[in-house]
């Protein structure tokens, strides 16, 4: 059917290539989640609302300001506030690439009155990073829905179950510039 050289030339060939298949995934993951944490870098602004335990129905709103790392790797350092009534809670957050995964902190971590980020995977709209604070283990899920909304849950695991405790909506506060022509 086909000749030896045709068969060894594809077989060398093939050789050759191995090296670049086995880094295309890790290079298409490292390029995705880039473009990812590019794609929510902004101002953002909206509602959310404690929808499970002891504050349920609370509603607070949020103005967040994204910044893609700046040590060249793959994250985001988020930098602003929710307000809940008169009261203002600072909300800073520092999401970045550690080996496959994703680690990282909100506020000043575990070790004070924030959450430490254990772990991470990013798809193409989505985010999920796993959280930790001593005994309570949960996750957060950032989805981008459109180039101006995005969607954030926040659950918690109460015994084998994810129980969503925290939702909110932002929408990315872009500057309205009026475009147009001298004449």
């Amino acid at each position: 059917m086909y000749s030896r050289k045709f068969l060894s030339l594809f077989g060398l060939a093939a050789i050759a290539l191995s090296p670049f298949v086995d880094t295309a995934p890790a290079a298409t993951a490292a390029t995705r989640d880039r473009a990812f944490f590019q794609s929510v870098a902004g101002s953002w602004k909206g509602p959310g609302e404690i929808v499970a335990g002891k504050y349920k129905g609370t509603k607070f709103n949020c103005n967040l300001i994204g910044e893609p790392v700046r040590d060249g790797g793959n994250g985001i350092k988020l930098d602003g506030s929710c307000r809940v009534g008169v009261f203002k809670q600072p909300m800073t957050a520092l999401i970045s690439q550690s080996g496959s995964s994703y680690k990282g902190k909100f506020l000043d971590g575990a070790a004070g009155k924030g959450l430490d980020v254990v772990s991470g995977t990013v798809t193409d709209d989505t985010v999920v990073v796993g959280l930790n604070r001593a005994k309570l283990n949960g996750a957060m899920i950032a989805r981008i829905r459109d180039d101006k909304t995005m969607n954030v849950t926040v659950s918690v695991k109460v015994e084998s179950q994810m129980i969503p405790v925290i939702g909110l909506t932002l929408t990315r506060q872009v500057d309205e510039i009026t475009v147009g022509s001298v004449e």
